[in-house]
């Protein structure tokens, strides 16, 4: 895949740059013979998620984590924590440590009672160093359940989700990002639906799909999932907008 060759490309060239040397990595031949690479191939770029996560496929997976299980209670706050804070990447819900969150002040509401909010401190993401202190907020039921996993699982300090024994202990371990793809297999299964089809990528593709669907603001949006590409990011938009509007439904 062109990605691939990409990524090794950048880690030869970053060697190369250790050792005092100098290498043609960003010499304009090589660079068109990669593009020229990717028009002739015959692979499309696919997904990272063949179908995004959206509200109501998120709504079915929620209702397999019904009882007060911890195992139910982790997946649970897992599956709307990492949907709600944006679509946070699989790395960063499974390092995510009780250090990083800060209590906000309620949100108040006119038509019931305060809804209860929490600051994330993301640190170091895919995209960002540690030096920059990126906050994303959640607010409502996603702090009730994130409330609910860490008081029954008696987490005070370092890592938010982790394993839980056959017997039900929970470990000091954090769970690996590998199992945050688990659980949301293991849930689309029990909910009926096609496991092969989702991957904890689809959280992330699937709150900017259901932010365009509901007409919130790209700019809002990108603040929540921290998206630095604004290409990247519209693409999501683009869809939604597309396959509901005019231009496809001149026969409807």
């Amino acid at each position: 895949a062109p990605a691939t060759v990409r990524r090794r490309l950048a880690s030869w060239s970053t060697l190369t740059k250790w050792r005092g040397l100098d290498g043609a990595f960003a010499s304009p031949p090589l660079k068109a013979a990669i593009r020229l690479a990717v028009r002739a191939g015959a692979r499309p770029r696919r997904r990272k998620s063949a179908k995004a996560v959206t509200s109501d496929v998120l709504t079915k997976l929620l209702a397999t984590c019904a009882t007060d299980s911890l195992r139910d209670l982790r997946d649970r706050a897992i599956l709307m924590v990492a949907f709600a804070s944006g679509g946070r990447r699989r790395s960063e819900i499974a390092r995510l440590r009780y250090e990083q969150l800060s209590v906000e002040p309620p949100i108040e509401r006119p038509d019931g009672p305060p809804l209860p909010s929490l600051a994330i401190h993301l640190g170091r993401t895919k995209t960002t160093s540690g030096e920059q202190d990126e906050v994303v907020y959640l607010t409502g039921r996603p702090v009730e359940a994130l409330n609910a996993w860490m008081a029954a699982a008696k987490i005070e300090s370092g890592s938010v989700f982790r394993a839980i024994g056959r017997w039900g202990t929970v470990s000091r371990r954090a769970l690996d990002p590998q199992s945050i793809n688990a659980v949301l297999k293991q849930r689309a299964a029990m909910a009926g639906l096609e496991p092969a089809a989702f991957s904890a990528h689809g959280l992330r593709s699937g709150y900017l799909t259901e932010a365009a669907n509901r007409g919130i603001p790209l700019p809002e949006a990108m603040e929540q999932s921290r998206h630095r590409s604004v290409q990247q990011a519209s693409s999501y938009y683009n869809h939604a907008t597309r396959r509901s509007g005019r231009a496809a439904r001149l026969l409807s």
